[in-house]
């Protein structure tokens, strides 16, 4: 097998538990791709490994101790200062490069994603590597040849718990956030739960909102356990959202949250269980950064609602920039609007992962969460509630996705053929209106006669998928949109269409 077949965008991704002969990251691959991580670590900051600290922390899953014991034993025999941090959201691990001014970080985790895949993600005091990075860990990985056996090699790292001094850093946001109160308990009446879906962000429940004098009745699924067995650990996945909605109104809390699995990801729910996510949430953080930042800019992926870009440029007066999916293209395409002197202070993806940019547009879910916890006090000081913020924005009567396999082996260059296609196919259409703002696939609004909204046919960012996403305004809109560029799709044999109603 390939390293290199374990790129996934900035992260390294493969199957780590299960059946043996299907594990891709087997100890022996997990220690080359540290080499060759510490090899560029070297190049990037021009310091020999004795000269440097790194952290490495990693989420709940099962393969987690495995992977790290082959970690830190070979950035000790390679003369590097470990921090083993243990369980650790991944931001966190990012932070141990601010608050504790380590070289680099290594964060062991796979997101969302089944028991049995992990991942590896590095991070310098100047963010997380990007693609590029990744390929050249990944090919100086390849040159390594691996000789002495595992259990040789020395384990010199220090046990550290950086999760406390990162939860005590939100508690200190919090409390100089928020107006009037305690100033040592200012969630002192406020009910909040969480649902840490048994991945890394229970801390957050009884580190942060406890010790600040919240009620934590009603979470749950706070315990580390990388089988997962409740639900998916993933904000964007209906069950999970329905788990937090349910908790949040049976125990009677004000609000709800939820985290993914490594806490790069989190979303929240009203007393009611009412969802605040996807367009909704990306409503609320755009109000939490325009504050102070009057016309400023906020970067969204490709796929969120016409309705939210009203929202933002017509109700808070701040403009849209709609960007491609992909967390890191957003973060990207935020500090190079910055670079250029344009003022940008939230990049945010649907999924939920929103880096600000007084948080070092670091993509961090506690962070976004811990915002809008002092934002949900301070305005129920005022009689009012998270939702007062958001009432005027136009959400869609209908949605949908399909996904079209590609079967061609050159899936990227078949794909944008496709893309081409409907480009030519959409001019002069009658009733169909390509974006003047768009900067991934073809997107095209439709008017009433043809569906009342718009759709999005792109490449998907890793894998060998056309995704086709629709919006409607209409009853029946979304069926029509469908319909109607199902005669165009059609005409491509190298699709699975089995995905069309």
């Amino acid at each position: 097998m390939s390293l290199m077949s374990l790129k996934s965008g900035t992260d390294i991704r493969g199957t780590a538990a299960g059946e043996k002969d299907k594990i891709q990251l087997t100890n022996e691959a997990v220690r080359k791709i540290i080499r060759g991580f510490l090899r560029l670590t070297e190049e990037k900051t021009g310091l020999k490994p004795a000269e440097m600290t790194i952290s490495v922390g990693h989420d709940s899953r099962v393969s987690a101790e495995r992977i790290k014991n082959c970690a830190v034993r070979e950035l000790s025999s390679g003369g590097a200062k470990v921090l083993d941090c243990g369980l650790s959201s991944t931001p966190a691990m990012f932070m141990t490069t601010v608050l504790w001014k380590c070289t680099a970080a290594v964060q062991i985790t796979a997101s969302h994603h089944p028991w049995d895949k992990n991942g590896l993600k590095f991070f310098t005091p100047s963010g997380g590597f990007e693609g590029e990075d990744i390929e050249k860990v990944l090919k100086y990985a390849e040159e390594e040849e691996i000789s002495e056996s595992l259990e040789s090699l020395p384990d010199r790292s220090e046990k550290r718990d950086f999760m406390s001094v990162y939860a005590e850093h939100l508690r200190e946001i919090i409390k100089n956030g928020i107006k009037g109160g305690s100033s040592e308990k200012p969630l002192q009446g406020f009910h909040i739960a969480v649902d840490a879906g048994n991945g890394a962000g229970g801390f957050y429940a009884r580190e942060v909102l406890q010790k600040l004098g919240a009620d934590i009745n009603g979470s749950q699924f706070l315990e580390p356990d990388g089988m997962f067995p409740n639900h998916v650990p993933n904000p964007e996945n209906e069950q999970a959202m329905r788990f937090i909605s349910e908790a949040a109104v049976n125990s009677g809390a004000d609000l709800g949250v939820i985290f993914d699995t490594d806490v790069d990801r989190a979303a929240c729910v009203d007393e009611k269980g009412r969802e605040i996510n996807r367009n909704r949430l990306i409503a609320l953080a755009s109000v939490i950064a325009l504050e102070g930042n009057s016309g400023g800019t906020i970067v969204t992926d490709s796929v969120t609602s016409d309705g939210l870009k009203e929202f933002i440029e017509k109700n808070l007066g701040g403009r849209h920039h709609r960007f491609k999916r992909g967390y890191k293209n957003v973060i990207n395409e935020a500090v190079r609007l910055n670079s250029e002197g344009i003022n940008c202070p939230l990049a945010i993806e649907t999924s939920g992962h929103a880096a600000l940019r007084e948080n070092y547009f670091l993509d961090d879910g506690a962070y976004l969460i811990t915002k809008i916890i002092i934002l949900f006090v301070n305005l129920k000081a005022q009689g009012k509630d998270l939702n007062s913020l958001i009432a005027d924005l136009k959400e869609p009567l209908e949605e949908k996705e399909l996904r079209f396999k590609i079967l061609e082996e050159n899936f990227k260059e078949y794909g944008e053929k496709v893309i081409e296609a409907l480009k030519e196919y959409a001019k002069g259409r009658e009733g169909w209106t390509p974006a003047n703002d768009n900067r991934e696939g073809i997107r095209i609004s439709l008017d009433r006669n043809h569906g009342d909204g718009w759709m999005l046919l792109r490449l998907s960012v890793h894998d060998p998928i056309l995704p086709f996403n629709a919006e409607s305004n209409s009853k029946g809109g979304v069926k029509m949109i469908i319909d109607e560029f199902g005669e165009f799709i059609k005409a491509f044999d190298r699709l699975d269409l089995s995905v069309l109603p």
